[in-house]
């Protein structure tokens, strides 16, 4: 097991690495000057403030040193500056993570309760309403982009019906829980219908396979209740390898939200980075790619230990 640990972590800083590069390097293609955006145009044309300016952000060193001064103040904590509003990007991060943790959270949550309870009565009663209802389920989910069932909830029941608010979260303390309760039901809404999409049906083919195994006939053959063969056989066997779904796609569902906090003008990490790149806002571009990036990396890292407990076989197939 600890050799195994050394080889993922081995791969682990490496692709880190590159991505923070890829990143970086990426960022600076942008033919817009950033430093424009933080200056009035009357003082645009001034090339000697822009020039201080531009030697005081650290714009002016090579481009390589620039990486390695940006790279060694991530690893320390030190995010730097937003160049479009001046204020640190940590406490930028600080305003708007709570609510893209609350919209991701509260979607990945409700997905799972949604995915497990129908891709288990799917699976069990395979031709039946549960079955179909899945499908239908998956079909729109893997169909339809994330923003266009956020406009099309947004459509029918924020303007069309007025049963819903628009979105726009509403500050926790201000009111309670039951009162922002509104806001939250759309935007989370669209996000468990795409995140259901694939979960759902992985759920539902896992319950299948299981009750083809050999333990489950066996249980059956010997007169145990049908309930008991679900939850204690099928269910418990089936639900490892949906977990390491799971893992996998909660990376993706806080990618996905970036679009969805779009669209219901959610004042979370995702409207952050649309307004940076809007702006050319360089460093806050680069970090918050950076910490979804790292996520990703550290879902795939902890689904390969999972993976490895669950199945002694990949940390044997990991060696070759």
């Amino acid at each position: 097991m600890v050799s195994f640990l050394i080889r993922r972590i081995a791969i682990f800083v490496p692709m880190a690495l590159t991505i923070s590069a890829l990143i970086f390097f990426a960022s600076r293609l942008s033919p817009i000057d950033p430093i424009n955006a933080m200056v009035p145009p009357d003082q645009a044309a001034d090339s000697a403030n822009l020039n201080q300016l531009r030697q005081e952000l650290g714009l002016n060193d090579h481009i390589i040193l620039q990486y390695f001064h940006w790279l060694k103040n991530i690893a320390t904590g030190e995010f730097g500056y937003s160049l479009q509003s001046g204020q640190k990007i940590s406490e930028i991060l600080a305003l708007r993570m709570p609510a893209t943790l609350e919209l991701v959270l509260s979607a990945l949550i409700l997905s799972t309760l949604l995915a497990l309870t129908l891709g288990l009565f799917a699976g069990a009663n395979k031709g039946g309403i549960a079955d179909k209802l899945s499908r239908i389920l998956a079909v729109v989910g893997i169909a339809m982009p994330d923003f266009f069932i956020g406009l099309a909830l947004l459509n029918i029941f924020a303007y069309r019906v007025s049963w819903l608010p628009t979105g726009n979260r509403v500050a926790p303390g201000q009111v309670t829980l039951w009162d922002r309760l509104p806001n939250l039901i759309l935007p989370v809404a669209t996000l468990t219908i795409a995140m259901l999409a694939v979960l759902i049906r992985y759920t539902r083919n896992s319950v299948l396979d299981t009750l083809n195994k050999d333990f489950v006939k066996t249980a059956r053959s010997k007169g145990v209740p049908e309930w008991r063969v679900l939850y204690s056989h099928v269910f418990r066997n089936s639900l490892g390898p949906v977990m390491v779904l799971l893992a996998f796609r909660l990376p993706l569902l806080v990618g996905g939200s970036i679009l969805v906090e779009a669209v219901f003008q959610w004042p979370g990490v995702g409207t952050t980075i649309i307004a940076a790149v809007t702006a050319s806002d360089y460093p806050v571009i680069m970090v918050v790619s950076m910490l979804i990036a790292m996520v990703i990396l550290i879902a795939s890292f902890l689904v390969d230990i999972v993976k490895s407990i669950l199945d002694p076989r990949v940390r044997l197939r990991g060696g070759n």
